[in-house]
């Protein structure tokens, strides 16, 4: 398989997995049935297309890079990771997040929230990484710049997102403007720490946490929010470029 082709098997299974939960979807509720989080029919749906972007990453893995599964799942869940990726990733989250230092808080109702949180985000968030980063931009980047790697990669992950909260029945509450550009900057955060760390395992943890602050971050300062967000792509782009001139 060559690259073109293997670019090719993952947006057509990635997307057209979804798409097709999405048709379905559309076509239950349009005959009274529901179909949402709280539905054995919504719980399949959600399930069915949130697991498109692992699924279909680990296919071309295995057939493009030549992996084994058993490898695969190793990467998902290697924790053994050196002081310095961790370091990282508290780098970009501290930027990520700063803001809520500034006038905003973390609403916690009981101790072991963010924990149950965590883990839940690791099955709906944590897991797409098998697709983006771990297979989809680093194939991208054998022919593209870093940058332009991460833009394609936000625009297919948008498209894929806003696929899912439809499956969700939660695009309503979705501020399109807003999510996308967070969608954006955690592009340049994940991308970059998979460029700095190799690990699969970092991603997965990282989006897991991102997802897991976003929900419990309320308020917080938008001019901080903005300089830091500046700060994270310029960090990001540094990071990458080095590294990618290290091979």
């Amino acid at each position: 398989m060559n690259r073109k082709n293997a670019l090719a098997l993952y947006l057509t299974g990635t997307l057209g997995q979804i798409w097709v939960v999405c048709i379905i979807t559309f076509i239950l509720r349009n005959s009274g049935i529901e179909v949402d989080g709280t539905t054995p029919a919504g719980i399949l749906a959600i399930g069915i297309g949130g697991t498109s972007s692992a699924l279909w990453g680990m296919i071309v893995s295995v057939k493009y890079k030549k992996y084994r599964v058993k490898n695969i799942g190793k990467d998902f869940v290697n924790i053994k990771q050196g002081y310095a990726n961790y370091l990282w990733v508290l780098l970009f989250l501290g930027f990520d997040f700063c803001c809520v230092l500034f006038g905003g808080k973390l609403q916690i109702n009981a101790w072991y929230v963010p924990a149950l949180l965590f883990l839940k985000a690791i099955l709906f968030g944590g897991i797409e990484e098998l697709g983006w980063r771990y297979t989809f931009q680093p194939i991208l980047e054998e022919k593209s710049g870093y940058v332009v790697s991460t833009l394609l990669t936000f625009l297919a992950w948008g498209i894929w997102h806003f696929s899912y909260f439809y499956i969700e029945g939660t695009i309503r509450q979705v501020q399109g403007i807003d999510f996308s550009v967070g969608l954006l900057i955690n592009c340049f955060i994940l991308s970059a720490l998979y460029v700095k760390t190799k690990s699969l395992w970092i991603c997965v943890m990282t989006h897991a946490l991102i997802n897991v602050f976003s929900q419990l971050a309320i308020g917080g300062n938008q001019y901080v929010l903005l300089a830091c967000r500046i700060v994270i792509v310029v960090m990001a782009v540094v990071v990458s470029t080095k590294e990618r001139r290290k091979v």
